[in-house]
């Protein structure tokens, strides 16, 4: 639903990035400075590129070659920022329906009771922004993007400045609004666990340019081990069915054919699959299954690839039991101590407490709000 091809030269930074999005999430993503909200900002018409080319959902907003530069304010764009922005003089409900004024009647194609349910806020209408809790302002803000009918929904680190708790009790909300609605978005974010529990297509920038397009799974996961500065979001997927609830405890356990799966969290007995993102550097590899250890969650598998090179480092790729791979990094050091090599059945080991429960659906973790 959206084609971007652009090119913009500035005297400290040149950025040169194309990509394609359909419906649902397409997340950018990449460390600061990449070119991320460049990419917004010329989607929106708030910076105009050197030269390129814009199409959504078919409607031509920039093209340099035929001289079409669509003024922002007509082009339907939603925004979503870090800072809700709202207007502290109206209430939640003038503040949701703000935006609508700017879009013809004929172009209304959302209304307001389901956008209010969807995000929860029908008792905060009468109520002014100053006595929101940020997460509610956020909600707020995404209702106003929505409600201008937008062909495309920018959301530009909407979670950056919340707290783990109202993170949260966004998600659910974001997620909603991508399978209910059927609005393409574009989700800015350098939160590795956002991107891989909300978008079907990741875009990874890298100074200005595109360095890999594809499903979370692929470009999330390590490249090659000379990226070791990546290491930290590297993920791997691993998929799981709810067995128990340990309620007294805070946890639940998943089933997987290569073993259970503890994550932090209560999630209901009955849900659909539950996808979960595990970091890279938050494997840990043994040889046999170890006896009394902290650890809750083991995985039976085989090593199916090794890359090495002369720095610390080593890059494994664990072939689980059953199905699906784990991306582990460890030191040389411990796999020579270890003698692992490719073709040796491992124990790969998750501790609970370094699973984000940003990246798992429908987990509601105690102590925190709903």
């Amino acid at each position: 639903m959206i084609d971007f091809d652009c090119r913009l030269d500035r005297s400290d930074f040149h950025f040169a990035a194309a990509f394609k999005g359909d419906r649902g999430v397409t997340a950018l993503f990449g460390p600061s400075g990449s070119g991320k909200s460049t990419a917004i900002r010329l989607i929106a018409g708030l910076e105009r590129p050197t030269s390129g080319r814009i199409v959504v959902d078919g409607t031509v907003l920039v093209d340099t070659a035929r001289g079409i530069v669509m003024p922002p304010h007509a082009r339907r764009i939603g925004l979503v920022f870090q800072d809700a922005l709202l207007f502290p003089h109206l209430s939640v409900r003038s503040n949701l329906t703000y935006g609508r004024w700017f879009t013809a009647k004929a172009e209304r194609k959302i209304a307001l009771e389901p956008v209010v349910e969807v995000l929860g806020i029908g008792h905060l209408l009468d109520r002014r922004p100053g006595t929101l809790s940020g997460g509610e302002r956020q909600r707020v803000a995404i209702g106003r993007a929505l409600l201008t009918s937008p062909r495309l929904l920018l959301m530009d680190e909407p979670l950056a400045s919340l707290d783990t708790g109202r993170k949260l009790e966004i998600l659910p909300f974001i997620e909603r609004l991508r399978d209910e609605f059927a609005i393409p978005i574009v989700y800015v974010s350098h939160a590795v666990e956002e991107v891989a529990r909300l978008a079907s297509k990741v875009i990874r920038l890298d100074r200005g340019q595109v360095v890999a397009t594809g499903r979370p799974a692929e470009v999330l996961a390590p490249a090659s081990l000379a990226d070791t500065a990546a290491r930290f979001d590297a993920v791997s997927f691993v998929t799981g069915t709810v067995l128990r609830q340990l309620g007294d405890f805070g946890v639940t356990v998943l089933g997987h054919p290569a073993g259970e799966i503890t994550v932090p969290g209560l999630i209901a007995p009955g849900s659909a699959p539950v996808r979960v993102a595990i970091r890279a550097t938050n494997v840990t590899l043994a040889v046999g299954r170890p006896g009394q250890v902290s650890v809750r969650t083991m995985l039976a598998g085989r090593i199916v690839k090794m890359e090495v090179d002369d720095g610390p480092f080593a890059l494994a790729t664990i072939a689980l039991t059953g199905g699906e791979q784990l991306i582990a990094y460890a030191t040389r050091l411990a796999m020579d101590d270890l003698g692992l090599d490719v073709g040796d059945d491992v124990t790969a080991m998750v501790k609970a407490v370094g699973i984000d429960e940003r990246s798992v659906p429908g987990l509601k973790l105690v102590g925190h709000p709903e």
